[in-house]
């Protein structure tokens, strides 16, 4: 009966732990460069004299899918989609270097160049600065360069290059803020091999399809985990009735 009682209980609420993930997912189907999050279950016995009837489900620990997302070409200079395994380094909000494949630019009001929601993408020497009035083009080795407006290409001048990196998947966190950080705190080393595509954003790896399936799975066995309960507590006033009988 405990052992019932517990992975029902727990397993109603690893459930609804999942249906947030999913939800999650689904609200950024339409995120550049998002990587879907998953979530699997399993069982573990509770330690401890007295205890050996019980088990509890429990999450395991999340990850992510990191499978290459939709390239959309955009034409504009400053969209930039990583081809293949890699991530563009910026600074959180904590000040600390992470990773995204969000490759939506801009440069602000400062010439700091950003990504679309305020982060400052990194260089080989900290946030990378851009000269006002110019045209920018960025390679696919995430060199930047520019062209004072109205000048021709004898005017192209290398400002900075974005670090471009590619630790192990195994080595990475994903943080309440979405973005990605090596688990030991450490900056991860620029790689060379990791490329850009000019004038093109990566969409979401997530499928809506899929996910909104889940979803509903996940709804019924929620329900599931209910109606165990349900009869965890018929049983109990079954056997209740039997002992006072007997009684």
């Amino acid at each position: 009966m405990d052992r019932m009682i517990y992975i029902a209980m727990t397993g109603a609420r690893e459930v609804t732990r999942q249906q947030a993930a999913v939800t999650h997912n689904l609200a950024n189907v339409a995120t550049h460069g998002f990587r879907q999050e998953l979530n699997v279950f399993r069982a573990l016995p509770v330690v401890g004299e007295g205890a050996k009837t019980r088990a509890f489900v429990l999450e395991t620990t999340p990850h992510s899918n990191f499978a290459q997302g939709t390239l959309q070409q955009t034409g504009r200079e400053l969209d930039v989609a990583l081809r293949g395994p890699g991530w563009i380094a910026v600074q959180g909000a904590d000040g600390q270097e992470a990773y995204t494949r969000m490759g939506h630019l801009q440069v602000s009001q400062n010439g700091i160049l950003q990504t679309s929601n305020g982060l400052s993408v990194l260089g080989d020497a900290g946030p990378v600065t851009v000269p006002p009035d110019q045209n920018i083009m960025i390679g696919k080795d995430g060199t930047i360069s520019t062209i004072p407006v109205g000048q021709n290409l004898n005017a192209v001048a290398i400002v900075g290059r974005i670090k471009l990196t590619n630790p192990p998947e195994a080595d990475l966190a994903r943080g309440d803020d979405g973005l990605f950080r090596q688990k030991n705190g450490q900056p991860a080393a620029a790689d060379a091999g990791v490329t850009l595509v000019s004038g093109a954003l990566e969409g979401s790896n997530v499928n809506p399809a899929e996910a909104l399936v889940n979803m509903v799975s996940l709804a019924r066995q929620f329900d599931m985990q209910m109606r165990i309960l349900r009869v965890a507590q018929e049983n109990e006033g079954s056997a209740n009735k039997v002992l006072s009988a007997n009684g």
